[in-house]
């Protein structure tokens, strides 16, 4: 009952207010971003969400429009030297994702969820496919979020997708929704760049 009808309820009516009592602050951070460094307010990157169907994801722009499209930020070198400043401040307290609420109201993710893997994320896919985890909606947090994040090799953050799948209850979302305001103020798991990690190649193909 939950997993089908009554968390999508939840999702949407907490998106919406969130929506609207955020919307102030998205459009000061607009602004932000604006004056900070040439280019679009919001970055748009194909994500894979429900059945392994493709979606244009959007954030906050946090880098230089020359970074890099399809790489996740902590496969590159040296992030930093794409990162904004309010872009900075933006990753460290995860508010460049904020604007996904809309991605819920409209249901292609959830708040609690694997987080969307880039269309060319084929061995994360591929391992989560073996656990069910792209059977569900993506969401704006999750188990992985919450248990290592960027540290974690693929296989690990898979099967806590996995786990997080087969175990959808309003208890375990609650545990990830708030166990994520945890992760933001201590930073865990949070790896802008450096050694790739095990099980993940050093660069994600890229569309021609």
């Amino acid at each position: 009952m939950y997993k089908k009808h009554i968390k999508r309820l939840i999702d949407f009516i907490l998106a919406l207010v969130g929506f609207v009592v955020l919307l102030p602050l998205m459009l000061f951070l607009a602004v932000l971003i604006k004056l900070d460094s040439p280019g679009p307010v919001l970055f748009k990157q194909i994500r894979v969400k429900k059945g392994r169907a493709t979606f244009n994801m959007l954030k906050f722009r946090t880098m230089r429009t020359d970074a890099p499209k399809d790489t996740p930020t902590h496969l590159l070198a040296n992030p930093e030297a794409y990162i904004s400043r309010v872009g900075r401040i933006l990753r460290k307290l995860s508010l460049d994702e904020i604007v996904q609420l809309w991605h819920i109201i409209g249901g292609d993710m959830s708040i609690v969820g694997p987080r969307p893997a880039l269309w060319n994320q084929h061995d994360l896919l591929d391992e989560r496919d073996k656990y069910g985890a792209n059977d569900i909606r993506p969401g704006l947090t999750g188990w992985a979020q919450i248990n290592g994040r960027d540290e974690l090799p693929i296989d690990v953050k898979a099967r806590f997708d996995g786990e997080y799948a087969r175990n959808i209850t309003f208890r375990m979302d609650c545990r990830c929704f708030f166990g994520t305001f945890r992760s933001v103020l201590t930073q865990q798991g949070i790896r802008e760049g450096g050694a790739e990690q095990k099980g993940e190649p050093s660069t994600c193909q890229k569309k021609s």
